[in-house]
């Protein structure tokens, strides 16, 4: 269940009318790895599997090919509140020992994080040549808008979509929250085997820090959203060799980091 219904009082200036409106979902999970709580996730209820799968990819707790077994524990009004995960130990990355056990809100997704060094990211600076026009960008823009379905009902919802090389749509996710919307399409990716396809990461709202590292991790070189980037997104995208754009509306855009993928 993506929307729900609440009914609400509309004021047009002295004009009052009772209203019906589509609302998106916002609803706890717990994820469990091997019967122990790690973390709590406010989420947009479905695709929750890839939203896990994505989760832990990025939080370097699971990185393995094959996917993990599951299990709904506990559901809260037909919706999983509780779902476990079972990973080998020889199989748990070293994030899991960093474990945050902390609420993470929709809005960000590194507030469980314990200290500053765990906001460290290690890698190979990403050296893609791959590169993108205004047009292409429009056209990707497009089609995702186009199937941000939660969006139209309830204009709650924040979208990532993936393209690949070729500008074709390999995932499109929704959710109450962006960074989760990300994980999902990660995740969605890595159950199919087929992240390594990943070219373009859209996003409907603004990037921080938490998406730039989301898309390193991933090696996705370009980012483009829809409004602003933060100045730790920037920094992060500069030494991750990721091209970040922002703002973009219509053919207006801004880039602010590795300019060079941007088509003359």
């Amino acid at each position: 269940m993506q929307t729900n219904t609440y009914q609400g009082l509309k004021i047009n200036h002295q004009l009052q009318q009772l209203t019906l409106d589509n609302i998106v979902v916002e609803a706890a999970l717990q994820i469990n790895i091997n019967n122990t709580p790690y973390t709590v996730v406010m989420r947009t209820p479905n695709n929750d599997i890839d939203l896990i799968r994505g989760l832990l990819y990025a939080e370097d707790i699971f990185k393995n090919k094959d996917s993990f077994k599951w299990s709904i524990e506990e559901e809260e009004n037909n919706i999983p509140a509780i779902i476990n995960i079972e990973i080998p130990k020889e199989q748990l990355g070293n994030g899991y020992l960093n474990k945050r056990t902390l609420l993470s809100v929709s809005s960000c997704g590194i507030c469980g994080k314990k200290e500053l060094k765990d906001l460290q990211v290690s890698g190979e600076k990403l050296s893609s040549k791959t590169e993108i026009s205004i047009l292409e960008i429009k056209d990707m823009f497009s089609e995702m808008s186009s199937l941000q379905n939660t969006f139209k009902a309830t204009g709650g919802s924040h979208a990532a979509a993936i393209f690949n090389k070729n500008n074709q749509l390999l995932s499109i996710k929704e959710d109450i929250g962006r960074h989760n919307a990300v994980d999902k399409t990660i995740g969605e990716l890595l159950e199919n085997k087929n992240l390594k396809e990943a070219t373009y990461l859209l996003v409907s709202g603004r990037v921080s820090y938490e998406i730039v590292s989301k898309a390193f991790i991933a090696k996705i070189p370009i980012i483009v959203a829809v409004s602003a980037c933060s100045s730790l997104a920037i920094d992060f995208a500069k030494e991750f060799g990721i091209c970040l754009i922002g703002f973009t509306r219509d053919s207006k855009m801004t880039v602010y980091a590795n300019a060079s993928s941007l088509k003359k």
